[in-house]
C-alpha cells in the first residue's frame, strides 16, 4: 500500500515550525495537561510535516501538493 503524499511544501514547512514550536513551548513553559497537549500537536505537526501526508485531509478531500503537468 502506497501513501500518497497530500500537502505542498509550505504546507509542510509550516507543520514543522509549529509542530517544534508546540514541543518546545510544551516543555519549556506548560505542566499536567496542557504540557500533554503541546506534545501530542507537536509530534502530529512533525509527522504529517516530515511524511508529506495528512489523514485528516484525505478525509475531507484537500491537497495542498502541486499538480504535475505532463
Amino acid at each position: 500500500m502506497k501513501i500518497t503524499k497530500n500537502e505542498g511544501p509550505v504546507d509542510r514547512a509550516i507543520r514543522v515550525v509549529v509542530g517544534i514550536a508546540a514541543l518546545a513551548f510544551g516543555y519549556l513553559k506548560l505542566q499536567g495537561a496542557l504540557q500533554i497537549v503541546a506534545y501530542v500537536v507537536g509530534v502530529a505537526g512533525l509527522a504529517t510535516g516530515i511524511f508529506g501526508f495528512c489523514g485528516l485531509y484525505t478525509i475531507l478531500g484537500i491537497n495542498t501538493c502541486a499538480v504535475k503537468k505532463q
